[in-house]
């Protein structure tokens, strides 16, 4: 596959549309919010997400964002943390005070572990730095489509792990009868870790079955995501989720 890097002055054209396209539940276009002030950038990526079928809405600022994404309620967004008139945090935050959760995937120059782990603690759900290939950020939507609730079809599954109740239907999760709070990607870690409980699940495993698709061998996101289940699974509570020397992570009832 042909790689385009997008970011930096060095651009091939992109081969992109081999896996099967992506629709809304109701056969509709997956509508695309894209911002940043970069206009070249925001064109390129607008022609490759064009070729997935998809409705691309542009904002080039915090202010046009927000107001798109009120009138529009796009199906994912890709958010700049860099914006001439308020960093990408403070648009996550307006955007989250909506009653419809969206997923967010942050684009950005900054590469810093610190910037990652400010992004996805915000409440972003994917994260990729300056330059990227068009590919990969095409391969992560996709991604975070196929783990939104809005695509996903709803089922009957509930899956209980001890005192801690995951209902697929209403992708609700409560341990000892308390409401926890996920986002899209946190619940499907969760519940692939619950349809497994007991087991010891390898970092490699956890990315092909939830992620679906190769990181490259960046298992640190999978690290990354655990830690955030714990801080709100485990938190103040005998812990669930155990490190397994060597393997990766089992989740069981508590002790």
């Amino acid at each position: 596959m042909t790689t385009l890097q997008v970011g930096r002055t060095s651009r091939r054209t992109p081969v992109l549309g081999k896996l099967p396209r992506m629709q809304r539940a109701d056969g509709s276009p997956i509508r695309v919010l894209l911002v940043d002030d970069e206009r070249a950038l925001t064109n390129l990526i607008r022609m490759a997400l064009q070729y997935e079928g998809w409705d691309i809405d542009v904002a080039h600022d915090a202010a046009e964002a927000v107001r798109l994404y009120r009138e529009k309620l796009p199906d994912v967004v890709v958010l700049d943390i860099m914006l001439p008139d308020m960093d990408g945090l403070g648009v996550l935050e307006q955007l989250r005070d909506n009653d419809t959760y969206t997923p967010i995937l942050f684009l950005t120059a900054r590469d810093s572990v610190h910037d990652r782990v400010v992004g996805l603690t915000a409440g972003g759900d994917d994260y990729m730095t300056k330059p990227f290939s068009l590919e990969e950020l095409v391969a992560r939507l996709r991604g975070l489509l196929r783990r939104s609730a809005y695509l996903t079809p709803a089922n009957d599954e509930t899956l209980t792990v001890g005192d801690l109740e995951l209902v697929s239907a209403s992708r609700s999760v409560s341990r000892g009868g308390e409401p926890i709070s996920l986002t899209s990607t946190e619940f499907e870690l969760l519940r692939y870790l619950m349809r497994h409980a007991r087991r010891a699940i390898s970092r490699q495993e956890i990315l092909e079955r939830v992620w679906n698709y190769d990181f490259g061998g960046r298992s640190s996101i999978v690290d990354l995501y655990v830690s955030y289940l714990r801080k709100k699974i485990d938190n103040g509570r005998p812990p669930m989720i155990h490190t397994v020397r060597g393997v990766g992570y089992l989740l069981r009832p508590a002790e």
